[in-house]
């Protein structure tokens, strides 16, 4: 994959299953920040508040840089580890995992339980809808309206998306372009008569 691009989900998914009466239901959300991920934990561990763990991963960030496991009681290293290692395995990121665990009276041992984390979390983020994004950076502008074809040739030398335009005393654009091409669409503007570079913004 590219350094501009990441994997995510677009919605939220479930799978459920039992293993030696032990039921697991497992729920892969996109998610975009930590405030989001708490707010959400909060409330599904109120959801199942009658159940025995719920253990959960996420990976959060368009360079993957923010993660967590918890095991939530399990034994360490059985339950949040196995999930967090499915999403990295599927190179996702902006998603949070939860497995929710219901007892069921049998012990299942630690390789057990790492194997029950893993398939609950491998099944709900195989039953995703999983899309790849470009990270775009943004530059505003200005210029004469003279420079509309060399500004023009510019975008589609470099495939940029128009955020917004708009043509009064003077022209004003708004472009958004894939990280990798932003430094050599600069220097191209920077060349253009008449052009002036007004805000660069990093989405």
């Amino acid at each position: 994959m590219k350094s501009d691009q990441y994997r995510t989900i677009t919605a939220l998914s479930e799978d459920e299953f039992v293993i030696s009466r032990s039921r697991f239901i497992t729920f892969a959300v996109p998610v975009t920040s930590e405030a989001e991920i708490d707010a959400i934990l909060d409330e599904y561990r109120k959801r199942y508040n009658d159940s025995r763990h719920v253990c959960y991963a996420y990976v959060l960030g368009d360079k993957y840089e923010h993660y967590r496991a918890n095991d939530d009681g399990e034994p360490s290293g059985s339950a949040g580890r196995p999930i967090l290692g499915q999403i990295r395995s599927l190179e996702l990121t902006n998603v949070l995992v939860m497995v929710v665990r219901y007892f069921g009276g049998i012990k299942l041992g630690t390789g057990g339980l790492v194997s029950a984390y893993q398939e609950g979390a491998r099944n709900a983020l195989e039953k995703a809808n999983i899309v790849t994004k470009t990270i775009g950076l943004q530059v505003s502008f200005t210029f004469d309206y003279p420079a509309t074809n060399d500004v023009n040739h510019v975008i589609n030398d470099f495939n940029a998306d128009k955020v917004s335009e708009n043509y009064g005393v003077n022209c004003e654009m708004t472009l958004s372009v894939r990280e990798n091409d932003y430094a050599g669409l600069i220097e191209r503007l920077e060349k253009v008569d008449t052009l002036f570079i007004t805000e660069k913004v990093g989405l």
